[in-house]
């Protein structure tokens, strides 16, 4: 059954703040001293709390958790440039400011964005990819996308990354300027992340959702095809997998993260 995690579900860590070319990053990092940390990252309107529940499973099976709050969500600034490599470029940043040297990343959605542009731009930095109900970016040539397609408007973004009920700060901390430029970006091609695309070797496991997805189902096999080692699995589910049905995402993404870790064991 899924819901809202009670509070042991919740993993009380410190935030960290990085100055990232003069725009704050907020992160929070468990710590600990396992050689293939865990990276999280949330969707459109969300903020690292929307983690809660599954970082608690990864901690439970002794792994390192870092989530980090996108700029312009949770407690990272608001700044003029919204650009999607921009997300990218600041989960690497908190990254290379950690001293890692192989990571696992996990993102939902605008997030799934951002993981797999680190995914393509540094191959050898990346263990493990999780991408989840990321809306795949139009191809070059594309037609263009009709407005009741699967792409994301803004309500749809927000709720799928938070609720008011849940996370009720993650709402009130996003900043709502980004949506003229974040859904513009949706909506237009993108030549730079298909040409790399099979940059990403990590083995990658993407998830989407059933009615009320967001992955364009066309676009998703041009995508299988260009990844090495990728599997899909589906969920009757909306965008938010990991919300709504939270015991079946576990059931999937664990133990993808936890292959070839030796004996650690898996907590549910």
């Amino acid at each position: 059954m899924s819901g809202a995690p009670s509070s042991l579900d919740r993993v009380n860590v410190d935030v960290d703040v990085l100055d990232v070319a003069g725009v704050a990053i907020a992160y929070r990092d468990t710590g600990g001293g396992n050689d293939v940390p865990v990276v999280l990252v949330h969707g459109m309107g969300g903020d690292a709390g929307t983690w809660d529940r599954f970082a608690a499973a990864l901690t439970a099976a002794d792994r390192r958790v870092i989530s980090v709050d996108l700029r312009g969500h949770g407690r990272s600034a608001h700044t003029a440039d919204y650009s999607f490599d921009s997300f990218g470029a600041d989960v690497a940043a908190v990254v290379d400011h950690l001293g890692l040297q192989s990571v696992d990343l996990v993102g939902h959605s605008l997030g799934g964005y951002a993981v797999s542009v680190v995914a393509q731009d540094r191959p050898n930095l990346v263990r493990s990819l999780v991408l989840e109900e990321m809306p795949i970016p139009i191809r070059p040539g594309d037609e263009p996308p009709n407005l009741t397609g699967r792409l994301p408007s803004l309500t749809e973004l927000i709720h799928a990354g938070t609720s008011v009920v849940r996370h009720p700060r993650a709402v009130f901390a996003f900043d709502r300027s980004m949506t003229k430029t974040a859904l513009a970006q949706f909506r237009r091609p993108n030549a730079r992340w298909w040409d790399n695309l099979p940059n990403i070797t990590a083995p990658t496991l993407v998830l989407r959702g059933g009615p009320g997805g967001m992955v364009d189902l066309r676009r998703l096999d041009s995508m299988v095809r260009d990844i090495e080692d990728c599997t899909v699995v589906p969920f009757d589910s909306g965008h938010s997998i990991h919300r709504d049905k939270y015991r079946d995402f576990e059931a999937a993404v664990l133990p993808f993260l936890m292959r070839d870790l030796g004996d650690s064991t898996i907590g549910t």
